[in-house]
């Protein structure tokens, strides 16, 4: 259809040139010296058309020929830029699968390339450092710390000199994931220093300091990191809320007076201290230490909010309770009362109630509790021994010397 076109395009072209060169009889005359030269008005345009055109072809033959060098040159950084980005993404490949030595071959040559072409091709400076860090990458896979060191290095005072902020960045968080991997203390803590606010605030920056704290034993410092991981939603509530809770119990367990306890409880938020197993394993630091009246102003708050707790949660909260009833007052004998018509079923917390009123001196109150929970199989063994022996100290109270043998017997014979 388009040959047809210019087919009936060319015949309307030559029909209007016969129709407005046809009728002209003018004459053009040129003088040179004793020469002179007549030829009519049409043959004169059609040289004039014809020199015009020859010296346009001309003009560009020559303008072509002038540019080819540049054509050339432009054509190899080209070819070079192609080949770059091409061993670039095979190193990327070779990384995702494993081959680290062909990935460090290929990133190698992709870097050879950009290094070559930088002062014609404006993208070899991001190209060259994402080939550098590929290739460090794959150095710290293959064990070859001093040169992925090296090469890190120098990649970043590349990047400083280039102005490239994000790839500076880039490599800074790679470096401080490869010192905490390597378990480099020293080195990976001069890296969280060299990085700008803005990236130690990130995600993946607050998981490596978090990593780093931990490997340090710096559980108040990871414990903060997990609280900023936390709100920035960096894991799911619930691997959020076991992290927090497994921090607060190392923090906890790092204390080793009661001054140290107190501290690092204070340390702790509302919530983390509202926690059924963070305030458990507090008291019973507490009462390890010797304090039980500490123990138990750390558990009364939970101890009110009984009802929202699980059985076990429950269960777990009544025996430490039952491990800080030294000097135990009568201001929880409401609270034990209201617990036991509230949970009958639960033994635990009718255990913890018959101690509390052995303590207190109830011991007829205690003797009713404890004689229903001590014949319970599901009760711990430890809660079942320390029932049958508070009935026995019951029985002797109550000059019942056979009961309270009966008693002890029954205590000796739990596993």
């Amino acid at each position: 259809m388009r040959g047809v076109l210019w087919f009936l395009l060319l015949g309307a072209a030559a029909a209007m040139a016969a129709i407005a060169l046809g009728a002209n009889d003018g004459l053009v005359t040129l003088h040179a010296g004793r020469w002179r030269v007549d030829m009519s008005l049409n043959l004169f345009l059609l040289l004039a058309a014809g020199a015009c055109g020859a010296s346009a072809v001309g003009w560009r033959a020559a303008h072509g020929l002038w540019k080819l060098p540049a054509r050339m040159a432009q054509r190899r950084a080209l070819q070079r830029e192609r080949a770059a980005h091409a061993a670039l993404h095979e190193a990327l490949l070779e990384t995702s699968a494993g081959r680290f030595t062909r990935a460090r071959k290929a990133a190698l040559h992709a870097l050879a390339l950009t290094r070559d072409s930088a002062s014609v091709w404006p993208g070899a400076d991001t190209a060259r450092l994402a080939a550098a860090q590929v290739a460090a990458d794959a150095l710290h896979r293959l064990q070859e710390r001093p040169e992925r060191d090296r090469a890190i290095d120098e990649a970043l005072q590349a990047a400083a000199a280039a102005g490239q902020r994000v790839a500076e960045e880039g490599l800074r968080l790679r470096a401080l994931e490869w010192a905490v991997e390597d378990r480099d203390v020293e080195r990976a803590r001069a890296t969280v220093a060299a990085l700008p606010p803005g990236v130690a605030r990130r995600t993946q920056a607050l998981r490596l300091r978090l990593q780093l704290a931990r490997l340090e034993g710096q559980d108040d410092e990871a414990l903060q990191t997990a609280r900023l991981l936390a709100k920035h939603q960096a894991f799911s509530a619930t691997a959020s809320e076991g992290l927090l809770r497994s921090l607060a119990v190392r923090l906890l367990d790092g204390a080793h007076d009661v001054e140290q306890l107190r501290a690092s409880w204070q340390a702790l938020d509302a919530d983390e201290r509202h926690d059924p197993t963070v305030a458990v394993h507090a008291a019973r630091r507490a009462a390890k230490l010797g304090d039980a009246s500490l123990a138990r102003a750390w558990l009364k708050p939970v101890w009110d909010r009984r009802e929202r707790l699980s059985t076990d949660e429950r269960a777990q909260l009544a025996a430490a309770l039952a491990d800080a009833l030294d000097g135990v007052g009568s201001e929880w004998v409401a609270p034990l009362e209201e617990a036991l018509v509230a949970h009958a079923e639960e033994s635990g917390v009718a255990v913890l109630a018959g101690l509390a009123y052995v303590e207190m001196g109830l011991w007829g109150k205690a003797r009713t509790v404890l004689a229903q929970a001590a014949h319970d199989p599901r009760l711990a063994p430890g809660l079942r021994r320390r029932a049958w022996r508070a009935l026995a100290a019951a029985a002797r109270e109550a000059g019942e010397d056979q009961r309270a043998l009966e008693c002890e017997q029954a205590a000796a014979r739990i596993d």
